[in-house]
């Protein structure tokens, strides 16, 4: 059997249904240019703000699949692949992929529908999720897909979200944040509050409204907690604010010599 005889076979099958070959492959680029078009004009929508983001990246996905299954079935059907066929096919098929999927697989399906439909959170949305914050970039059925800090893409099936508290701090809403610091209580509470609510002036990206306010939130044994509010919306720029925030009180009260390391600590040492 010569190497030619395939190719020969192969160019012979091409001739006699070259009709049906060029349907198809009109099929598929007609289906193509459609799931072309109506994916551009979702993202047009979502542009406009009409749609939100994760309503269109869904609806792309719906429209991809459902072209390709269009396009899948006219190439079979001209070529005299019945639709029982297929049917009789998809059913074994999935009677397969059901059997030998796992439990998991099926609960983060459901999971992942009820993420979609409750929405706790939406793409593009910064949450702070099992100890670190991160952006939303795709909530699929079995995952949701997020982006830390530190650039890394994470995927995160849908079963632990609805197990896990989700801090959700959405794009552009005003959020309170806080720093906390314990001088002794030789040190008069007025004076203390006026050194914090200026470090918080300091900082660019805190908001002048809502204002700062200090409370005194706790008495210790040997030191008074006050915790500064602040109120920021750059929920992206969230743990830079923080950290420059606790810099910021941390060098206020070093300059006007408030000592705010733990005083229970430090006479424990002592005595």
């Amino acid at each position: 059997m010569s190497l030619l005889d395939p190719i020969n076979a192969l160019g012979e099958w091409v001739l006699a249904n070259i009709d049906r070959v060029l349907f198809s492959v009109i099929a598929v680029i007609v289906g193509y240019v459609l799931y072309k078009v109506i994916a551009r004009e979702i993202r047009r929508l979502k542009e406009q703000k009409r749609l939100e983001e994760h309503i269109a990246y869904t609806l792309i996905r719906i429209v991809k699949w459902v072209a390709a299954l269009v396009v899948l079935s006219a190439v079979l059907a001209v070529f005299g692949v019945t639709l029982g066929l297929v049917s009789g096919l998809l059913t074994i098929l999935g009677g397969t992929i059901i059997g030998f999927a796992a439990i998991n697989t099926i609960g983060n399906a459901i999971a992942g529908l009820i993420v979609m439909t409750s929405r706790p959170f939406k793409v593009g949305d910064r949450i702070f999720f099992n100890g670190q914050f991160a952006d939303v970039v795709a909530i699929e059925l079995i995952y949701t897909k997020m982006l830390t800090l530190d650039n890394f893409l994470v995927s995160v099936p849908n079963q632990e979200l609805l197990k896990t508290e989700i801090d959700n701090f959405g794009k552009k809403k005003i959020v309170r944040r806080h720093v906390t610091v314990t001088p002794g209580f030789e040190y008069d509470s007025r004076d203390v509050e006026k050194v914090l609510l200026e470090a918080a002036e300091k900082v660019p990206r805190v908001l002048k409204e809502p204002k700062p306010y200090v409370w005194i939130t706790k008495f210790q044994n040997y030191a008074v907690e006050y915790t500064l509010y602040v109120f920021i919306n750059d929920i992206k720029g969230l743990p830079e604010i923080d950290a420059e925030l606790h810099r910021t009180v941390l060098e206020a009260c070093k300059s006007h010599k408030i000592d705010i390391s733990t005083p229970l600590l430090l006479r424990q040492i002592q005595n």
